[in-house]
C-alpha cells in the first residue's frame, strides 16, 4: 500500500472534519444569539423554534469537537483497537441533544402557540435575522458539502451516498444539521410570512412544529447511523475491495479465503482474514511469514489491526468483488 499517501489522506480527512466542525460551531453560536434576540423582540413561535434549533446545533458542534479529540487517542493496553468508536458515542449524544433540545422543544412550543391570536410585530427584525442566519448557515454547509464532494469524488460515489456511508461521523452530522438548518429557516420564514399576510398566528405555530419535526427526522437518522457503527459496521464495499487488493497483491499470498473488516472508528478498520501463502514451509516459518504480511498491512493508517491465519483445507478463494 502507498503508506505516505494513505497517511496524507487520513490527515486530510481529520483536518477537514475539524475545520468543518469549527466553522459550523462559530456560525451556529452567532446565529443562536441573533435568533434569540429576534424571538424576544417578535414573540414569534417560529423564531423561538429556530433559536432552540441553533442553540442545540451549537451544543452539538461542541460535542462533535469532543468526539474528534476522544477518537484521536492512540491505542493502549486497555483499548488495543484504539478509541475511535468514542466518536460515535459522542456523536450519538449530540444527536440526542438535537432531538430533545431542538425537536421536542420546537414541537411543544408550536403546539402551545396554536391558540395564539392576532398579528405579530417586528417582522422586519425576524426576516433580517433569518436572512443573516441563512447566509451563515450556507457558509457552514458549503464547507461540509465541499468536504463531502471531495471524498465522494475519490471513490466515484454520489455525494449523498458518500455522506450516508462514510465512517466520518462528524462530517455526516454537520452536513445534515446544516442542511436541516437551511430548510428550517425557510420553514420559519414561510410561517412568519403567512402570519403577516393572513393575520393568523396559527401559521407561525405550524412553522415551529414543522421545524421540530425536521430536527427530529435528522436526529433519528444520526442516532441510527451512529448506533450501527457502534455495534459493528462492516466496511463499505470500496474499502473492502481496497484491502482485498492489498492482500492479493502481496507476494507472500496465493489466495484469500475469508475476510472480515469492520470499522473501529472514523477511517479505522479491524481486519481478520484467512490466507494461503505461496509455497509450503515449516509451521514456525509460516508464522513468521504471516506476521510479516500483517506488519505490511499495519503500515496503512486505515488499518488499526490486522489478524491473519492460514486457510482451512478446501476453502475457495475470494476475489476483490466478494
Amino acid at each position: 500500500m502507498a503508506t505516505t499517501g494513505a497517511q496524507a489522506t487520513k490527515a486530510d480527512e481529520h483536518g477537514g472534519s475539524m475545520l468543518t466542525v469549527l466553522i459550523a460551531l462559530g456560525a451556529n453560536a452567532l446565529i443562536a444569539v441573533a435568533k434569540t434576540a429576534a424571538a424576544l423582540l417578535t414573540g414569534s413561535a417560529s423564531m423561538v423554534a429556530e433559536s432552540a434549533h441553533s442553540w442545540a446545533d451549537t451544543g452539538n458542534e461542541a460535542l462533535l469537537l469532543v468526539a474528534e479529540r476522544k477518537a484521536g487517542k492512540e491505542p493502549d493496553l486497555a483499548h488495543p483497537l484504539g478509541y475511535g468508536r468514542a466518536a460515535y458515542v459522542w456523536s450519538m449524544i449530540a444527536a440526542f441533544g438535537l432531538f430533545t433540545a431542538g425537536s421536542i422543544l420546537s414541537v411543544m412550543h408550536g403546539i402551545s402557540a396554536l391558540q395564539d391570536e392576532g398579528p405579530g410585530e417586528d417582522y422586519l427584525v425576524a426576516y433580517s435575522v433569518l436572512a443573516v442566519a441563512f447566509v451563515l448557515e450556507g457558509v457552514s454547509f458549503v464547507q461540509a458539502l465541499r468536504q463531502t464532494r471531495a471524498g465522494a469524488a475519490k471513490l466515484a460515489m454520489r455525494p449523498l451516498r458518500f455522506v450516508l456511508d462514510t465512517s466520518q461521523t462528524t462530517l455526516r452530522a454537520v452536513f445534515f444539521e446544516d442542511a436541516a438548518a437551511l430548510l428550517g429557516i425557510l420553514l420559519a420564514a414561510g410561517g412568519l410570512a403567512l402570519h403577516e399576510v393572513t393575520g393568523e398566528a396559527v401559521w407561525d405555530a405550524v412553522g415551529s412544529i414543522l421545524v421540530g419535526v425536521l430536527l427530529g427526522l435528522v436526529a433519528v437518522l444520526l442516532i441510527v447511523r451512529n448506533g450501527q457503527f457502534l455495534v459493528g459496521q462492516v466496511v463499505a464495499p470500496f474499502t473492502r475491495r481496497r484491502v482485498l487488493s492489498a492482500l492479493l497483491d502481496d507476494p507472500e499470498i496465493e489466495q484469500v479465503t475469508f475476510a472480515h473488516m469492520e470499522y473501529v472508528g472514523p477511517s479505522r478498520i479491524f481486519v481478520i482474514a484467512a490466507v494461503d501463502l505461496v509455497a509450503d514451509d515449516r509451521e514456525s516459518v509460516l508464522r513468521g511469514r504471516l506476521q510479516a504480511v500483517e506488519d505490511r498491512l499495519h503500515e496503512d493508517p486505515l488499518i488499526t489491526r490486522a489478524v491473519l491465519s492460514l486457510s482451512a483445507p478446501g476453502e475457495g478463494p475470494l476475489g476483490t468483488d466478494d
